[in-house]
């Protein structure tokens, strides 16, 4: 690996112009010299070229294909598959590795751990609406689906709360999807002659839609003194590198002819669902490996800036003097000023695709060969 960095194209060049300038000199100096010694200018003259053209390695492409092919020889041994030859002589010149958390650098085995509402006894409640809104599918008793919402509805099966029952006594009807943009979903359902709206997402972002809160079994109207300590918790949880999950509902006689996110709003806030999602095996040893290399590991993440801050730190992503950047904060920001810092920030948290993009060309345009990896499915 450290032989094809040393070959990639930026280097291959470099190599090739130093060569180049060195050859130059050389000749010039040993025209020079049979000049001093009055050897024919003809004759020195051939010495010299012929010095020049013996001084460039005609091997040096066939090595660094043979190079390159051991390389994906060695990569295909771990399961790593590369379609074009070229492509390992650009990984082997990255100087950056923009990587997504869950999946990634977590092994994407979600859990819930720890449940909040501000009622304090209705955890039944969220769980139940919380594997309400999801996509997973029960099947023979197996739980198929996305990571976070699998833990959910295994949550909820725990509590005696299942899924497909709960289905039968309130059918799903409608769904807005999950966005990135939103960060949220959101799932119809019919109960009875009404409906019911469930929503579930970032907590900084449904904590906005919603206009009241459960207290024991009661509605009451949210003040800034709950939204304050539902923020406080929030923080709290992310802070222990959990990935946090805010789920809140709201009944309808009647539904609007169109279906669009006005239905997220005036929500009722029910409570937070904290997830853990331990670090994948071997990656803490692999970044650091990156770092001797002089290769610079950043975090993309969809995620809580304090969760990520959280998983980044343990992993050696996130060392003293590197700093965390929200998507909101990056909105804020020039193109000419975030690729003049760019080599200052090593975790970009709550960020979208469109973020995404402007973070690799920032770092594009400071001269680095970027690399990004992460979950497809996401």
């Amino acid at each position: 690996m450290r032989l094809q960095k040393h070959l990639c194209k930026k280097d291959y060049g470099e190599v090739g112009k130093k060569l180049g300038i060195t050859a130059l000199a050389i000749c010039v100096l040993v025209f020079i010299i049979g000049l001093f010694r009055q050897i024919p200018k003809m004759e020195i003259f051939m010495s010299s070229v012929g010095l020049a053209v013996a001084a460039i390695p005609e091997g040096l492409p066939t090595v660094v294909t043979i190079m390159l092919s051991i390389g994906i020889t060695r990569m295909a041994r771990k399961n790593s598959i590369i379609r074009k030859l070229p492509a390992v002589e650009t990984l082997g010149s990255s100087t950056v590795i923009a990587s997504d958390k869950t999946g990634t650098l977590t092994q994407n085995k979600m859990q819930v751990v720890e449940i909040f509402s501000m009622g304090g006894n209705n955890q039944n409640q969220i769980l139940r609406l919380g594997a309400m809104c999801t996509d997973c599918s029960i099947s023979n008793g197996k739980i198929e689906g996305e990571a976070t919402e699998k833990a959910i509805v295994e949550a909820a099966s725990n509590l005696g709360e299942n899924k497909n029952r709960l289905y039968e006594e309130m059918p799903r009807i409608n769904d807005i999807p999950f966005d990135s943009e939103r960060k949220m979903m959101t799932t119809i359902h019919k109960v009875g002659k009404k409906y019911r709206i469930i929503t579930k997402g970032a907590p900084d972002v449904l904590i906005k839609r919603c206009s009241k809160y459960i207290n024991q079994i009661r509605q009451e109207q949210i003040t800034t003194r709950e939204i304050s300590k539902i923020e406080r918790q929030n923080e709290q949880m992310a802070m222990r590198a959990l990935r946090v999950i805010a789920i809140a509902y709201k009944d309808l006689d009647t539904l609007p002819n169109k279906i669009d996110n006005t239905l997220e709003n005036d929500l009722t806030f029910c409570g937070l669902l904290g997830m853990i999602d331990p670090p994948r095996e071997g990656v803490k040893e692999a970044i650091a490996e990156c770092k001797r290399a002089g290769i610079k590991t950043v975090m993309i993440t969809g995620d809580h800036i304090l969760t990520a801050k959280a998983i980044a730190e343990k992993l050696g992503i996130l060392r003293f003097g590197d700093v965390a950047i929200t998507g909101q904060e990056l909105d804020k920001i020039s193109d000419k000023e975030l690729e003049k810092n760019i080599m200052k920030y090593s975790v970009f948290a709550r960020v979208s695709p469109e973020h995404k993009v402007r973070i690799v060309k920032a770092f594009r345009s400071q001269g680095n060969v970027v690399a990004m990896t992460g979950d497809r499915s996401k």
